[in-house]
């Protein structure tokens, strides 16, 4: 495992001492699984794990949100 040397402002190392304390884990840990997700998230195009999951589906999409939005 490499080192790796990063600057954060203040205002960035105070929310992420926040979380190791909350979740009583390693500040390394912490920073090594934001870095998994930030990947992840980068290597699909925003959107691709939506497209057509309304396909198949017997209801109109668009009665189906009136009918949610009714019940407000």
């Amino acid at each position: 495992m490499n080192h790796i040397l990063i600057d954060l402002p203040d205002s960035q190392r105070d929310d992420l001492a926040a979380i190791v304390e909350a979740e009583q884990r390693p500040r390394a840990a912490v920073i090594r699984d934001a870095i998994a997700a930030y990947i992840s998230w980068h290597k699909r195009p925003p959107g691709v794990d939506v497209f057509g999951l309304w396909k198949g589906r017997k209801i109109d999409g668009l009665a189906y949100q009136q009918e949610l939005r009714s019940e407000w």
